[in-house]
C-alpha cells in the first residue's frame, strides 16, 4: 500500500509520524529514506514518544551512539549513517533488534543485503517551498 503526506512544518511532521504509527502492527521494521536533514530523525522522535505515550520522552538522534533502545528493547531506533559496513550491525544487536516490535532504521541504504525483506518504507523528500512530501510503502 502506497500514502503520501505534505509537512509544512514540524509540528505537521510529528502529526503524519503519529498517525503512521497508529497504523502499523507489532512486529514493524520501518526504514527512513532521505538526505540529511530531511526530518528523519524528527519523524522518529514523534513516533516514538507516541508509541511510548510520553511526549516528553528524551529521543536524542542516535548518529553517533548508531542505536537507541527504548521500553526494555521493544523499541530500537538506528542511525546508519557513520556505519563502515553492515557487519557492524552484528556488534550492536541487530539480531535482537530484528525481534524487537519496532525498529526504525535511518540510512537503510547502508544494510546493503541485511535489510529484511518485509519492511515500511518511508521516503522523505523536500519540496521547493520546504515542505516535506513522505511516501510510505508498506
Amino acid at each position: 500500500m502506497r500514502q503520501e503526506f505534505i509537512a509544512e512544518c514540524e509540528d505537521d511532521m510529528a502529526q503524519i509520524a503519529i498517525t503512521i504509527a497508529d497504523t502499523i502492527s507489532n512486529p514493524s521494521i520501518l526504514c527512513l529514506y532521505g538526505d540529511l536533514g530531511v526530518g528523519k530523525t524528527s519523524f522518529s522522535r514523534a513516533f516514538i514518544r507516541h508509541i511510548l505515550n510520553n511526549p516528553l520522552e528524551n529521543v536524542p538522534s542516535p548518529t553517533y551512539t548508531l542505536v537507541q533502545t527504548y521500553n526494555d528493547e521493544k523499541i530500537w531506533h538506528f542511525d546508519l549513517y557513520r556505519l563502515d559496513n553492515a557487519n557492524q550491525l552484528y556488534d550492536i544487536g541487530w539480531e535482537d533488534a530484528l525481534n524487537a516490535d519496532i525498529c526504525l532504521i535511518e540510512w537503510p541504504e547502508r544494510l546493503d543485503i541485511l535489510k529484511p525483506k518485509k519492511t515500511v518504507d518511508i521516503i522523505i523528500d523536500v519540496l521547493q517551498d520546504s515542505a516535506r512530501r513522505i511516501i510510505v510503502n508498506s
